[in-house]
């Protein structure tokens, strides 16, 4: 079993036999859907193989090729009348360079439209009799002259454009005048509106029948809205919930599959499935179905490795993030979007929106304390929140998806908190020991002498005991190692942290960790910052208040302990660990 990772061609997947979940059904409900249609997903979730699908389906020129490629398919068997009946244009954005001033991303955008408009009069040149003119310095201009000959012919374009919001949002997330340069490709006669302009006048009779548009976000369509206001937005409609990425059930029966090939038994595929539960999955787009969905970019990753190797990858990701973090940080420097994305780790009180903003546009990001909702959905939008549910209000909870993405955000505070090699190092060394020992002593004093003097300083808008857990999730943190479980369910009861062992790690000389943390004031134990640094550990320990916090944060641990092992984790190398944090300033454990 050969499986298509980082490849998007569907002709290439069909006709060299890769692995594939047959989503090809949906095309006729997307005929259904209407004629100009969006679709927005997080980045790497399959969007432009389903681009690609639709392209070799209704392609003009590939008629020929339909039983191939379709026979076995579901469309194969009751394709609908549109099938192969169109001229296609394929543009994709993410090859526009967003670099340089508005001039220069103006002319890589014209430089890509004429170039895959050369391609598309190539193709179809038996079926094209009038002269289509190339225009350099005006791909616009040459997408008119496209559309003007095929409107002569008795077909009809089919426009695809993949990703059409990727430079347009890494010029807006630019840190040096991004808004400005964006404004600039947006505003009256900016750029992107003039070419929407052109996509809804050809759409008039003028040649364009129908439009696939994919993205990340809806910002760039709700800034040119009088420039395309036709779309239709699939992306939170319950039917094409999983266009794109996998089900659990779909993973299952594909693991089952690799590990007849390579004679793993029951228990290794139960582990693979645990392994990118934790790390691929708790993606839900649509608060009408419950399964969550599976990246498959990440899916497909795991299972080539897998069926090549016989193994699982010793790497569960694929390296790609730095887009992804690039697109937390935007957000954090938004009016009011550091404390957003901070409370993201916070499981107790998560995000709450009275609904996802389907239009907003740069502005009203820029104006957020009018309406907060806007940075919330932007990261839905990115895929680093997710929709868990609604509250006891009705309003919609966001959470984190899965452990790739909370390393998106760790790893943003620990740059931020100890940005030096060194730094570094030493947390990693103090975390490899307590990792094997459950030795917390100077890992405590590392928090006490680097974190907690930043951490008070910053706009947590958190309890005490919340910016604790969060210093030492962002210290332990190793995906590597770890599943890390923040506010886990404990039969009636939540956990603050547990540090549960990959299933693939537990070979290793590493043992699982649950911490319970209280705090304590300065006022209770009535002492002076002064006062508290001159106290020795034991000294802080036998103050009443310190030690009757202790207790119950051990009795807590007891009664977790007994629910983990009525649950069938006896295999846990289970370690407990009570710790109360004095004023913010203090440790004892």
């Amino acid at each position: 079993m050969h499986f298509p990772y980082g490849i998007a061609d569907f002709r290439k997947v069909r006709e060299e036999g890769y692995f594939y979940v047959d989503r090809s059904d949906r095309i006729a409900l997307l005929e259904e859907a209407g004629n100009q249609l969006l679709f927005l997903r997080p980045r790497r979730f399959g969007k432009s193989l389903w681009l690609s699908t639709l392209e070799n389906y209704y392609d003009l020129a590939r008629a020929d090729d339909f039983e191939r490629l379709f026979g076995g398919l579901k469309i194969g068997q009751n394709p609908t009348p549109r099938r192969n009946r169109y001229f296609i244009l394929n543009l994709n954005f993410s090859v526009v360079d967003p670099h340089g001033d508005s001039d220069a991303v103006r002319a890589s955008l014209f430089h890509h439209l004429n170039i895959q408009i050369k391609a598309t009069v190539a193709r179809y040149s038996d079926w094209l009799e009038d002269r289509v003119d190339i225009e350099p310095d005006d791909g616009i201009a040459s997408f008119q002259s496209l559309t003007n000959a095929i409107a002569q012919t008795p077909y009809k374009l089919y426009l695809l454009v993949d990703e059409y919001d990727n430079f347009a949002n890494e010029v807006m997330i630019s840190p040096l005048h991004g808004t400005d340069r964006y404004q600039r490709l947006v505003e009256n006669e900016g750029t992107i509106k003039t070419f929407f302009k052109a996509v809804k006048a050809a759409a008039e009779g003028r040649g364009v029948d129908r439009v696939f548009l994919t993205g990340i976000s809806p910002v760039v369509l709700s800034d040119i809205t009088s420039g395309y206001n036709v779309a239709e937005d699939l992306s939170q409609r319950p039917r094409f919930h999983d266009l794109c990425g996998f089900t659990e059930a779909e993973l299952r029966v594909t693991l089952e599959a690799v590990a007849v090939a390579h004679s793993l038994d029951a228990a290794q595929v139960d582990t693979a499935l645990t392994l990118m539960r934790d790390f691929y999955n708790g993606y839900r787009f649509t608060l009408q179905h419950d399964e969550r969905i599976y990246n498959p970019t990440l899916v497909l990753y795991f299972l080539k490795r897998l069926a090549e190797d016989g193994v699982f990858p010793t790497q569960l990701l694929d390296g790609n993030l730095a887009m992804d973090r690039n697109r937390i940080q935007y957000v954090a420097r938004l009016p009011h979007g550091e404390a957003l994305v901070n409370r993201a780790l916070n499981p107790e009180e998560p995000l709450t929106i009275s609904q996802l903003a389907n239009r907003f546009g740069v502005q009203d990001m820029l104006t957020a304390p009018r309406n907060p909702d806007f940075l919330a959905t932007l990261l839905y939008y990115f895929g680093v929140l997710t929709l868990a549910g609604r509250n006891e209000w009705g309003e919609l909870t966001l959470a984190i998806p899965n452990q790739v993405i909370r390393k998106l955000y760790v790893e943003r505070l620990q740059e931020q908190l100890l940005p030096n090699y060194d730094d570094q190092a030493q947390r990693q060394g103090l975390c490899r020991r307590f990792y094997a020992t459950g030795d917390l002593g100077p890992l405590c004093e590392l928090l006490e002498q680097t974190y907690f003097k930043v951490f008070d300083n910053r706009d947590l808008r958190w309890s005490n005991e919340l910016v604790v857990k969060t210093a030492f999730l962002v210290v332990l943190f190793n995906d590597a190692f770890y599943v890390m479980d923040s506010e886990p369910a404990l039969g009636r009861g939540y956990g603050d942290l547990m540090l549960r062992v990959r299933p693939d790690m537990r070979q290793y000389a590493l043992l699982d960790h649950l911490l319970e943390f209280k705090t304590v004031s300065l006022k209770k134990v009535s002492l002076t910052s002064a006062e508290l640094a001159g106290k020795t550990r034991d000294e802080l320990r036998a103050l009443p208040v310190v030690a009757e916090q202790l207790q119950e944060a051990e009795i807590q641990l007891a009664v977790y302990r007994k629910t983990l092992q009525r649950s069938g984790t006896e295999s846990l190398k289970l370690r407990t660990h009570a710790v109360v944090s004095i004023g913010l300033e203090r440790l004892v454990w």
